[in-house]
């Protein structure tokens, strides 16, 4: 399982264990948080389409899924 710290989790880069559509390096763009400093809203961005996703970011502890860092 990936540590996550959320207050560090916005720029942090991941990568996909399965990429789709050639999108395999991943970017997190925007995090919000709530007044108490919990996540409330992740997007990831793909490096190669810019592509912009909604994604919970506990999802990325999952190491079967995503990869800390540009592998």
């Amino acid at each position: 399982m990936n540590k996550i710290n959320p207050k560090k989790l916005l720029n942090s880069k991941w990568t996909a264990v399965s990429p789709a559509k050639k999108e395999k390096h991943f970017l997190v763009s925007e995090v919000e948080f709530d007044e108490e400093g919990v996540v409330v809203s992740c997007c990831i961005e793909a490096v190669m389409s810019k592509r912009s996703i909604s994604i919970d970011w506990r999802d990325l502890k999952d190491e079967n899924n995503w990869t800390h860092g540009w592998k």
